[in-house]
């Protein structure tokens, strides 16, 4: 029942906090690009409610603008790691052989290099804009989903209603787009919630190292590196981008762990 709860309570959250920031700019009155050098460092209040930054822009306008791009790039980035990964897992779990030894060798590789260090390399090569840096944490994150599917595909080959595919005449590519991948689906819901969360991290990450997306556009993790010169003299600056990326990821994570609590029980009783 606490497993339930909490899952509710997460996906409100982060329901909530979608919501939030689709719907929100359109209601406020400033646009996040607004400058007011008489509102320099204003403290939190009812007409900034988070504060102002150093330039006097208002904190929530550019928390919920930021929030459009982090989810999007954490979004996209996690649907292109999934779907990267379900394949290269699909078709070595269901080939074996030289090409599952392939496709895991790649994978090895491509688990050994340091993931955010390339981010930032391939970040500063193929552009800035939120869909380059989707695209570029989506190609570094699908290794995780790779291996899950790859042993789920193995252990589902050898069920019964494979071989009765087998033996109504069902070709490869039916068998492992119409039988095996539909069968994979809980492990790959909980592998694309984890991506979910760690592309958000991953896009704060490089864009607190001013490598991600350029201003003006906001992002949570850019809002993070503006705020650096002034935590001391407007701590709010800090806090309300890092507590949307810390709320953010675990609402998510919390999801995921729901689901593979489910898909383990599902396991389990088949």
């Amino acid at each position: 029942m606490f497993e339930r709860r909490r899952s509710w309570v997460a996906g409100g959250v982060l329901g909530l906090l979608v919501v939030l920031c689709v719907v929100g700019p359109w209601l406020l009155p400033h646009a996040p690009e607004t400058v007011r050098l008489d509102a320099v460092h204003s403290p939190p209040s009812l007409v900034h409610p988070l504060g102002t930054d150093d330039l006097g822009r208002d904190i929530l306008v550019r928390l919920l603008h930021g929030g459009r791009t982090s989810l999007f790039i954490g979004l996209l980035a996690g649907l292109l790691a999934t779907v990267a990964g379900t394949l290269v897992g699909g078709v070595a779990g269901f080939a074996g052989g030289w090409i599952d030894g392939a496709l895991m060798r790649l994978t090895d590789v491509a688990y050994s290099v340091p993931a955010i260090p390339l981010l930032m390399v391939l970040a500063s090569l193929v552009g800035t804009d939120p869909a380059s840096i989707a695209a570029t944490i989506g190609i570094l994150s699908w290794m995780g989903t790779a291996r899950v599917v790859r042993g789920e595909v193995r252990r589902l080959r050898e069920m019964p209603f494979i071989e009765a595919a087998r033996s109504y005449g069902a070709g490869p590519q039916r068998i492992l787009l119409h039988h095996l991948l539909p069968n994979t689906v809980g492990p790959i819901a909980v592998s694309a919630t984890l991506a979910v969360g760690n592309a958000v991290l991953a896009e704060s990450a490089i864009s607190f190292f001013g490598l991600g997306v350029r201003p003006p556009t906001p992002t949570w993790g850019n809002m993070l590196m503006d705020a650096q010169a002034s935590m001391a003299l407007a701590p709010w600056l800090t806090l309300a981008p890092g507590l949307a990326i810390l709320v953010t990821v675990l609402a998510v994570n919390l999801l995921g762990e729901d689901l593979t609590e489910r898909v383990d029980a599902h396991g389990a009783q088949a």
